[in-house]
């Protein structure tokens, strides 16, 4: 991630109001709950419909509204919200964050009984809990590491062609562990490795920032990936999917590495392709991993019929360009998949706007352009957004800041909303746009519908949602995230 670039552009998509970080943490954040009165809770109504809301004052923090919703036969003027599961799309594989190694230093170093709490309330599947199904990792540091690293570190000068020094170093002492109790409590999780940058030794600059990968070392750098994934697999953990380069056009974070789009082709088809199928490894290859503004890239690579034979899809960030570009790479190659990998929030962040630009954007137009999942930027920060590299991102908040307390913060409301209900295997179906009304629909595997609506206007909207004939009535403010959930 480019800290300076992402921070800039996020001001003029979303209207982030920046400053310096603060110290302070937000005590009103708080996990999903039902409706609550201070002392006793209300006894729920018999609905139909659960009704989930976030409004962009915090005023409800994806909260359960105790609200009688049942679908009826009445009719209305509202603008009505057709839900229709015969129209089927992708299925999803999930919801979730990017654990950087910064997020997992401090999540791990939490005392164990307040650790093991937040790890549920994150990654259990139970109806009170948040249901994060998606991981993405980095191997070797990203940019939110406490210090940059890969896993084949040499003295200056020399070589490991053999890669007999491979360790998975920084990332046993709290990464490893961390998976490992996650999952404890979601064994299904899938995770997505990414490299910010090969070893030094490997690249034609000698550096962590910038440079490429050196084309002698191309088989190398596959056997490396293949180590990874072997030794992760060695600590019980499964990769489900690489891509070869996290923002492979961006050579100003560290660390960093440049993979043009006919490099990354040809390490695909003559080196890592090979080298995964050699060693029986079922780890997927997802291209690409940059912004929207060039599909050109992951169009390239798939129209080679040798390089895209291994590849089942592109990972998309949205930092530049517009999300219509999933579309555009799916209506040229419908076979292969769509994901969006990476958006972060700029802190100290401005609620509402954040929300609705991420919901709008990501939540919805990621998924409505067939990714099969959507994943916010770091889990975790402090409240100064450390951990960082040097001339890593210094702007980037946490779904979670962990200071002297834990809080809750925009990004994981946004992930919430849809990682709650909409469950691996979900299929996107049908709906309609209407208005100010943007929304997505799914259906869960056991038939559960769910519908995120999202209310774009300057004013209160009430509205109808459609299903099967019959309509149910409901009034979302502005700014507001709704996530509707029924048999």
């Amino acid at each position: 991630m480019k800290p300076m670039f992402c921070f800039l552009l996020l001001i003029t998509l979303s209207g982030i109001s920046c400053g310096k970080p603060k110290n302070t943490v937000d005590s009103s954040a708080k996990p999903p709950q039902d409706a609550t009165s201070d002392n006793h809770p209300p006894q729920q109504m018999n609905t139909e419909v659960e009704f989930w809301l976030t409004n962009p004052d915090k005023s409800a923090l994806f909260q359960r509204q105790n609200v009688n919703l049942n679908f009826s036969v009445n009719s209305n003027s509202n603008p009505t919200i057709s839900v229709d599961t015969t129209q089927r799309y992708q299925s999803i594989d999930g919801f979730g964050f990017c654990l950087t190694g910064g997020s997992a230093y401090l999540i791990y170093r939490l005392p164990s009984d307040r650790r093991r709490a937040l790890l549920q309330e994150l990654f259990s599947t139970d109806s009170t809990y948040i249901g994060i199904s998606y991981l993405r990792v980095s191997m070797g540091a990203s940019d939110l590491s406490q210090h940059v690293f890969s896993y084949d570190d040499i003295p200056a000068g020399q070589t490991d062609t053999t890669l007999q020094y491979f360790d998975l170093g920084a990332d046993k002492y709290s990464l490893i562990p961390l998976l490992q109790e996650i999952l404890k409590i979601n064994p299904d999780i899938q995770i997505i490795a990414t490299p910010w940058s090969a070893p030094v030794w490997m690249k034609t600059n000698n550096s962590s920032v910038g440079g490429n990968l050196n084309p002698i070392y191309y088989g190398v750098y596959a056997q490396y990936f293949v180590k990874y994934i072997q030794a992760m697999k060695a600590n019980g953990i499964h990769i489900s999917a690489v891509t070869p380069q996290n923002e492979p056009l961006n050579p100003d974070n560290n660390p960093s590495m440049v993979m043009s789009d006919t490099a990354e082709d040809i390490f695909i088809k003559n080196h890592l392709g090979p080298a995964f199928k050699s060693a029986g490894l079922n780890t997927k290859i997802i291209i690409y991993d940059h912004n929207c503004d060039r599909p050109d890239y992951p169009l390239y690579i798939l129209a080679d019929p040798d390089a895209s034979q291994y590849v089942v899809g592109s990972a998309f960030h949205l930092y530049a360009g517009n999300i219509t570009a999933l579309s555009q790479v799916h209506n040229a190659f419908p076979d292969k998949n769509l994901n969006f990998t990476e958006q972060y929030t700029g802190g100290p962040g401005n609620f509402g706007p954040d929300v609705d630009w991420a919901v709008q954007n990501l939540i919805i137009g990621a998924t409505r352009n067939w990714s099969k999942n959507v994943l916010e930027w770091n889990l975790a920060s402090d409240p100064n957004y450390e951990p960082h590299t040097p001339g890593g991102c210094n702007t980037c908040m946490g779904a979670l800041t962990i200071g002297s307390t834990v809080s809750r913060n925009e990004s994981y409301y946004i992930i919430a909303s849809a990682s709650k209900f909409v469950r691996p295997g979900a299929v996107r179906v049908g709906s309609n746009i209407i208005g100010n009304l943007q929304n997505v629909a799914f259906q869960n595997s056991d038939g559960t519908k769910v519908l995120i609506v999202l209310n774009t206007g300057s004013s209160s909207q009430n509205f109808n949602i459609q299903f099967n004939g019959k309509i149910v009535s409901s009034n979302l403010n502005a700014g507001a995230v709704g996530t509707y959930v029924w048999k």
